[in-house]
């Protein structure tokens, strides 16, 4: 019998991690005494993505903030407000377009501040929880809506925003629908699915629906996976944060690399960015230090969405 062979397990190096005067050390928030048996966490990183200029925005979920993080490693808040954001992706060079546990779509100007709200809800619905979201090179923007959702209630839905402002309902029975990526073709959507310890391969048809969708790679531990980013070979980057690792899968998914975080072991979520946009990039939550690892291909294409009627919707 063939046995799939794990690589050898390399370690990320700490690219930077969140200076004193930003962390809240000993405060309780809502969100800790929920999704971490209240422990007092000063924060908790996610959703990194690169400006134009090679910038580096992450959110902090628990306290609603949003950090730029330059190309030296050095950090300055740039908002903070009372919101859960999650996934970002840019929606012009001045603004971001956030996944809000609390609030649904917000736009964030990066220089002033101001924040918009984009869709807060569905034909007057309010979303479970919306956790991250990706774009084609349409300007459609897909997103999940996780919630509360996993194995003991797999409801967890995942939309595609368009830019006329309709929106599409493409899954509604997954276990913790969390990141997602296209592949470079655009042919397939990959949705990490966390409390089912999965990623899921959802082929996109012609008509806009999905059709045959499966598992397409099995993780293992106490969470699953959690933020995706894809390469131009067509190679699939996992963050796991119950093992601290982040895994590289071919379009078979086989593991052909695997790395390890030095630091913490929540591995939250990863971006391409850096010389030759060939670094992957790791948000490390339970020390809110950013990873750091050289790739074998660089990042594929991350495409914005484009405006549309659901703007203040």
């Amino acid at each position: 019998m063939f046995v799939q062979q794990q690589p050898a397990i390399q370690v990320f190096k700490v690219f930077t991690e969140m200076p004193a005067e930003f962390r809240r050390t000993g405060e309780r928030s809502e969100w800790a005494d929920i999704n971490r048996g209240g422990a007092l966490l000063d924060s908790f990183l996610e959703g990194p993505v690169f400006d134009v200029q090679g910038n580096l925005y992450v959110t902090d979920i628990i306290f609603g903030r949003i950090f730029k993080v330059d190309t030296k490693g050095a950090w300055t808040l740039v908002v903070e407000y009372d919101g859960e954001p999650n996934g970002m992706k840019f929606f012009s060079d001045n603004e971001l377009l956030i996944t809000d546990y609390k609030n649904g779509l917000m736009r964030l100007n990066i220089h002033s501040g101001k924040l918009t709200r984009h869709l807060v809800r569905r034909n007057t619905e309010s979303f479970k929880g919306v956790n991250d979201l990706t774009c084609d090179s349409l300007g459609n923007v897909y997103f999940t809506d996780q919630g509360q959702s996993g194995l003991h209630d797999p409801s967890g839905r995942v939309y595609r925003l368009r830019p006329s402002g309709q929106l599409d309902l493409l899954l509604a029975n997954v276990p913790s629908p969390n990141g997602l990526v296209l592949s470079p073709d655009e042919k397939v959507l990959w949705i990490a699915v966390t409390r089912g310890n999965c990623v899921w391969r959802a082929p996109l048809m012609p008509d806009g629906s999905v059709a045959k969708v499966g598992q397409f790679f099995t993780s293992y531990g106490p969470s699953g996976p959690d933020g995706l980013a894809v390469d131009i070979a067509g190679n699939l980057a996992i963050a796991n944060p119950g093992l601290g690792y982040a895994w590289l899968v071919n379009h078979r998914g086989e593991p052909i690399a695997v790395w390890s975080s030095p630091r913490g072991t929540t591995v939250t979520n990863l971006a391409y960015g850096g010389q030759n946009n060939q670094t992957l990039y790791c948000t490390e939550a339970d020390t809110a230090t950013i990873l750091m690892a050289s790739m074998p291909h660089p990042g594929a294409p991350v495409y914005r969405p484009k405006n549309s009627e659901s703007l203040t919707r």
